[in-house]
């Protein structure tokens, strides 16, 4: 693996549950994509691991396959780079599972931060979670897939962050670039904001 500094972030990417456009709760599936971009992102900005979390047995079982592909197989020797980024993934069944294992491997609770698309969900300004970052408190970003994470989820959450904001009401990203502008808002150096 490159020389990097791994900071005391996590990401976790939840599959369930999320909500679908009618606000009905649901399970969603993973996709190559969501596994390598926000892998990709996550080693970038030093994130130390990148949690998805997938009840769903098969949903498991085809995500650990690709992973596998890049990280054990013939796509991690031919791409070193793509090895070290997906080295990045933990493959889990609930968002306790997510809690407990950063817990467990920093000796305390992260702060939970969610995301959120809807206006007036907000708790914390991008500035505030800038300085935890800075003092290197444990922190847990959580990221939902279909239309959001479930207002349950949210209500976990020890802060939400801001909704990103574009030139118009337009807020449709797909979680991979929410995933990598969020990233940079609160790790991009200082001169580069």
């Amino acid at each position: 693996m490159e020389d990097r500094k791994s900071l005391k972030i996590d990401v976790a990417l939840v599959h369930y549950p999320v909500i679908n456009r009618a606000g009905d709760i649901i399970g969603s599936a993973v996709t190559n994509l969501d596994l390598h971009d926000i892998a990709r992102a996550g080693f970038t900005y030093g994130i130390d691991t990148y949690w998805v979390v997938v009840p769903d047995e098969q949903q498991q079982e085809v995500a650990g396959k690709i992973v596998a592909h890049w990280t054990e197989g013939y796509g991690g020797r031919v791409n070193p780079h793509r090895r070290d980024a997906l080295s990045l993934i933990r493959i889990c069944s609930t968002l306790d599972e997510v809690i407990d294992g950063m817990t467990a491997k920093w000796g305390a609770r992260p702060f939970v931060l969610a995301t959120c698309a809807r206006p007036g969900q907000s708790s914390i300004e991008y500035a505030a979670v800038r300085n935890m970052a800075a003092e290197e408190k444990q922190l847990l970003l959580l990221f939902g897939t279909a239309w959001g994470l479930t207002p349950e989820i949210l209500l976990r959450a020890d802060g939400i962050l801001p909704p990103l904001k574009g030139a118009g009401e337009y807020n449709h990203l797909s979680v991979r670039s929410a995933v990598s502008i969020i990233l940079d808002r609160i790790l991009a150096p200082a001169a580069d904001r």
